[in-house]
């Protein structure tokens, strides 16, 4: 089921910054068209950090009621209050989600111990698949090879989203956690090596405005067409760049916008794209044939 292209929603604003609900159902819907294997809402690239809990929950909502099961929902429901992201958990499960995106505790900066402890807490308290999202770049802790072994071995343990940037990592955490432990990439520069390591996937967030072209290069490599996911993969790269080019999800949503997908409104902290930042953006899509 959590295999080949899943996007890392953005979501949807109007220009002053409120929801846009009819936005998120309509691009929830033109990413499944396009081919996309998989839907991960409410993650950091969904503004889950300046995002209500009203309006965390109320996204996850849409994004289950338009998949409607044609592809996976992953729900983000992560938080460094190992409380709040039981509540977000159990929120994702009681609408349908097919599992839950769970992050490191940020800011608190626990212990491996702590972290053991707060993963076990959320599958004890609820009945649904939990991915791990390791992302030490945000969260500052990165949680270890041994400790997602321990978790891995707990029921509802899956998987884990994997934003180290290091290659070396999927091969380790596949020989301590078993080839059924479902690995997926959380950084788009390295969504083919991962594969090549024993990922499954990727959560991709250049997905969000090249969809089908993120799902054929994973599609191409489950077929074993390697020479085409590579071609891809370079094609891509110039995007890749682009949307990391400031803090996520800027450069994405500036993208989507491009697009008509949505406003380029993302909450402050986040400032607006600077103008060389859209350049770039601009550019990158343009040698993608993204833009008319």
């Amino acid at each position: 089921m959590f295999k080949g292209s899943f996007v890392a929603l953005i979501t949807p604003m109007r220009a002053d910054g409120s929801l846009d609900e009819k936005a998120v159902e309509k691009f929830v819907a033109w990413q499944i068209e396009q081919g996309t294997n998989g839907l991960v809402p409410m993650g950091t690239t969904g503004e889950s950090p300046t995002l209500s809990h009203e309006e965390h929950r109320r996204v996850v909502e849409i994004t289950v009621s338009v998949a409607s099961h044609r592809v996976p929902v992953i729900a983000g429901a992560g938080s460094n209050s190992t409380d709040e992201a039981i509540s977000l958990a159990r929120h994702a499960k009681k609408v349908g989600a097919d599992a839950a995106l769970v992050v490191t505790p940020y800011y608190n900066k626990p212990t491996q111990e702590g972290l053991y402890l707060h993963f076990k807490a959320i599958v004890d308290a609820v009945d649904i698949p939990v991915f791990i999202y390791n992302i030490p770049g945000r969260s500052v802790i990165d949680m270890s090879v041994e400790t997602m072994a321990r978790l891995a071995r707990l029921h509802n343990i899956v998987g884990v989203k994997d934003a180290t940037a290091n290659i070396a990592r999927p091969l380790h955490t596949r020989r301590a956690c078993g080839a059924a432990f479902c690995q997926l990439s959380g950084e788009d520069h390295n969504a083919v090596a991962f594969r090549a390591a024993g990922g499954a996937g990727c959560i991709s967030v250049s997905a969000n405005v090249a969809p089908a072209l993120c799902a054929r290069m994973q599609a191409a490599w489950d077929e074993g067409h390697i020479t085409e996911a590579m071609e891809i993969q370079d094609r891509l790269l110039p995007l890749h760049d682009a949307m990391f080019c400031e803090t996520s999800p800027g450069p994405a949503k500036y993208a989507a916008s491009l697009l008509g997908c949505t406003s380029e409104f993302c909450r402050l902290p986040l400032a607006p794209l600077a103008a060389d930042s859209k350049a770039k953006v601009h550019k990158a899509m343009q040698e993608l044939g993204l833009l008319g």
